[in-house]
């Protein structure tokens, strides 16, 4: 193999390993302003959209231990977004952009080593944003602190009902 190939598939495979989830979409028909968009877009939610030669990202997928499924579907023109945040934020853009483009459509993906097919991908665009599935965590974590903090509190301030009720009466 040529060492120009080599490092190609050399990078190919830093980014996999450095991103928890890989996406694979085919972007047949896009323009390059259309492309530039989606890049930015993608930028923004801290994802990476990669072109590159579909035997060089199978071989840099084998290599990785990616799912044989990114490698059967590796046929027609592909692009690799990869990213070090939220799979969910980078499959919302893809999906977005689908719906006011019509392009480009998901194919496969990978999240943490396990194989992801369209429809499970579409699910995960689906999901609210990773900082409001934290907040609403935290809310059901602190909500049975806060209602025995209240249950406990109560008996006292009943009492203090109590004494302040005399106090006006007498």
């Amino acid at each position: 193999m040529k060492a120009d190939k080599q490092i190609i598939i050399d990078e190919i495979l830093e980014r996999i390993n450095n991103s928890p989830f890989t996406l694979v979409a085919e972007y047949t028909g896009m323009t390059v302003p259309q492309f530039a968009i989606l890049r930015n877009s993608l930028a923004e939610k801290g994802a990476e959209i990669h072109v590159s030669k579909n035997a060089l990202v199978k071989r840099a997928a084998d290599t990785a231990g990616l799912p044989e499924e990114i490698g059967a579907e590796l046929t027609g023109q592909n692009a690799l977004v990869t990213g070090e945040q939220d799979v969910c934020a980078a499959a919302k853009v893809l999906k977005d952009f689908h719906k006011e483009h019509g392009k480009p459509s998901v194919k496969v993906g990978s999240l943490d080593g396990a194989a992801l097919d369209a429809e499970q991908i579409d699910a995960l665009a689906s999901l609210p944003p990773m900082e409001v599935l934290q907040a609403t965590l935290l809310g059901v974590l602190l909500q049975p602190g806060t209602k025995l903090v209240r249950t406990l509190n109560e008996p006292a301030s009943a009492l203090a009902r109590v004494f302040a009720a005399k106090a006006e009466q007498g």
